[in-house]
């Protein structure tokens, strides 16, 4: 079943030749969280793989969107009541909690420690000496699917109804936060370096203290305004927009050019650097046209619809990281595409199959993306011969 050649001759033998390099200037993860995941990843025995570490904080934050997916599956608890009474008919201070307080502080503790597991894994890896192309690969394939859990959980605070932000606009603020992982990925894909990006850190201790501070005040602490008609859900989506548009982009364009007027680069012609950029805004373009052409969607179903977009942009991402850590040319159009663009179009032209043609894509990318994943990490494992969650002993 998982015994699909995904990788060709040429990748395996790019994945041999490969260097990894990163460059982190921020200071929150210099100077505070690093010094922090020295110490902690002493207290990690050292026959456990660092694959683990990494798989274990990605299920944590799958987890953060099962609990919320239980609670809240139709992003209407920060708004709903008991009894039927809607949200309009009572005070502020008085309006129930549908999601458990308690949950948040839960919620908080897995993402805390799946963004420590993120930051630590590299360092076993370094420790007990298995570094190796496996796990990085391993570990930003699952990052690039992790992407879309964590703004799903967040908006459960804010809600689609009142004192927020329709589904529409989340859904483009979800694509924000997916193109700014892209960006960083198609910056090395170019330049051979990654540049971590400063808002990532930040990113991650402010969603930790939203969780914290939602399970002390409760959602409603939200539900008012900035200033003039404007709400904090408002401030939110700013903050996420300002984030990629005013840092995210800038610095990965510098670095690019950067690495082309001094030749330190790959040195793509034009057309193959921006090769990699065809696929997800095929996704992007596909989706969004069938957003607003749908009469069901974003507005039915908004989980099933973060997780559809979020694993054909993880295939995606991921073919892109292969490609260049393999040193391999990116492909034009990921096939999920062609599957994406009819499912648009027969919401056009037969509405009533919609769902369950969105239904049948959803599981059809969800099965496509695990069998590409599964595939690819056994080839590796093969090629390298060594186990994902193993650390080969001597006497192995």
């Amino acid at each position: 079943m998982f015994n699909y050649k995904y990788l060709s001759k040429e990748h395996l033998e790019g994945f041999d030749n490969y260097k990894y390099m990163a460059k982190d200037t921020s200071p929150l993860s210099v100077y505070v969280m690093h010094p922090f995941w020295n110490k902690v990843v002493e207290l990690v025995p050292r026959w456990v793989a660092p694959n683990v570490l990494t798989f274990a904080g990605f299920l944590l934050t799958v987890l953060d969107f099962a609990l919320l997916s239980y609670y809240d599956y139709d992003y209407t608890a920060a708004s709903a009541s008991v009894m039927n009474v809607t949200i309009a008919e009572q005070p502020l201070e008085s309006r129930p909690e549908v999601i458990p307080q308690r949950l948040w502080y839960v919620l908080a503790a897995f993402l805390f420690l799946a963004y420590t597991l993120d930051g630590i894994d590299g360092k076993q890896a370094r420790r007990t000496q298995t570094s190796g192309p496996l796990g990085e690969l391993f570990d930003h394939g699952l990052d690039s699917y992790s992407v879309f859990f964590i703004p799903a959980c967040l908006y459960s605070i804010f809600g689609r109804l009142d004192f927020s932000i329709p589904p529409i606009r989340i859904y483009y603020v979800m694509w924000n936060l997916l193109f700014n992982f892209y960006l960083s990925h198609w910056e090395k894909y170019n330049t051979g370096v990654l540049f971590l990006p400063w808002g990532y850190d930040f990113s991650m201790w402010a969603s930790t203290a939203l969780f914290v501070w939602t399970g002390i005040h409760g959602t409603g602490y939200f539900k008012r305004y900035l200033f003039g008609g404007y709400t904090l859900a408002n401030g939110f989506e700013w903050l996420i927009y300002g984030t990629g548009i005013f840092t995210n982009l800038p610095v990965a364009l510098y670095n690019t050019y950067k690495s082309y007027k001094l030749r330190t680069g790959r040195m793509r012609s034009t057309a193959e650097a921006l090769r990699p950029l065809w696929s997800v805004l095929a996704v992007f373009v596909t989706a969004s046209a069938w957003m607003h052409a749908s009469p069901s969607l974003p507005g039915g179903d908004l989980r099933a619809l973060f997780l559809l977009i979020g694993t054909i942009f993880s295939n995606v991402a991921c073919r892109l990281i292969v490609s260049q850590m393999s040193g391999q040319r990116c492909e034009l159009i990921n096939w999920l595409v062609w599957p994406l663009c009819g499912a648009a179009l027969l919401s056009t032209t037969a509405p009533r199959y919609e769902m369950p043609a969105f239904y049948a894509l959803t599981a059809l990318s969800v099965a496509a993306h695990v069998h590409y994943g599964a595939c690819v990490v056994r080839q590796m494992c093969d090629h390298f011969r060594i186990s994902c969650f193993h650390i080969k002993q001597r006497t192995d």
